[in-house]
């Protein structure tokens, strides 16, 4: 059984960082690509970053340039620099292997001045 577990969330003001983690344990065959996506109250959910197993990372065109995905065996990151106001939401980490899909239960991104 996999267990996904994110961490890294808080209140930050605009313009600040923080560093999201995800890790993943358990029995994991083969990972074929790992995402984060994001939840925001009265939207629907919406893919931020995803990284593949050779290495091949996309974006949402509302953080190029500003978040930055990455990966280490087990483990992902989500960089983010220059936070506004709409990246608030809970940020869901999402790993695809053994032939499906895990998430996680979300750490909560606030920022606010």
């Amino acid at each position: 059984q996999v267990q996904v577990v994110e961490s890294g969330g808080g209140l930050v003001q605009p313009g600040g960082s923080l560093r999201l983690s995800c890790a993943a344990s358990g029995i994991i065959f083969s990972i074929n690509a790992m995402a984060w996506y994001r939840l925001a109250s009265g939207k629907e959910r919406e893919l931020v970053a995803s990284i593949t197993s050779g290495g091949r990372t996309n974006y949402a065109d509302s953080v190029k340039g500003r978040f930055t995905i990455s990966r280490a065996n087990a483990k992902m990151y989500l960089q983010m620099n220059g936070l506004k106001l709409e990246d608030t939401a809970v940020y869901y980490c999402n790993i695809g292997a053994n032939s499906r899909d895990y998430w996680g239960q979300g750490t909560q991104v606030t920022v606010s001045s």
